[in-house]
């Protein structure tokens, strides 16, 4: 069984910061690419950003050069620094990562169970 606890969600003001936090643990062999993903009611889950083992970063347009990514791979744990959030920021977001449970078994994508972030004055 493998599990995400996501934590960090909240309600901020439009320019304030929130850090979300992501840790996968369980019955792993490996994690790969890690990211974070959002949505909204009546919309499909978007893309926000991931982070590859090796440190390779990449970002949605919308949230570049306002949000980092980072990861600590010894935890199994991503991060998502989150600044200058907008209202359009306001959705639930899902953290997902690449998990091998075996030598032998191919990478799979797990999501966790996501967590609300509300930005609003």
């Amino acid at each position: 069984q493998v599990d995400f606890v996501e934590s960090g969600g909240g309600l901020v003001q439009p320019g304030g910061s929130l850090r979300l936090s992501c840790v996968v643990s369980g019955s792993i062999f490996s994690v790969g690419v890690m990211g974070w993903y959002r949505q909204t009611p009546g919309k499909q889950r978007e893309f926000v950003a991931h982070t590859t083992p090796g440190g390779t970063t990449e970002y949605s347009s919308a949230v570049k050069g306002r949000f980092t990514i980072s990861a600590d791979n010894t935890k199994n744990t991503v991060y998502l620094q989150m600044n200058s959030l907008k209202p359009e920021d306001t959705a639930a977001y899902y953290c997902n990562a690449d998990v091998a449970v075996s030598s032998t078994s191919v990478p799979v994508v797990m999501w966790g169970q996501g967590t609300q972030v509300t930005v609003s004055s």
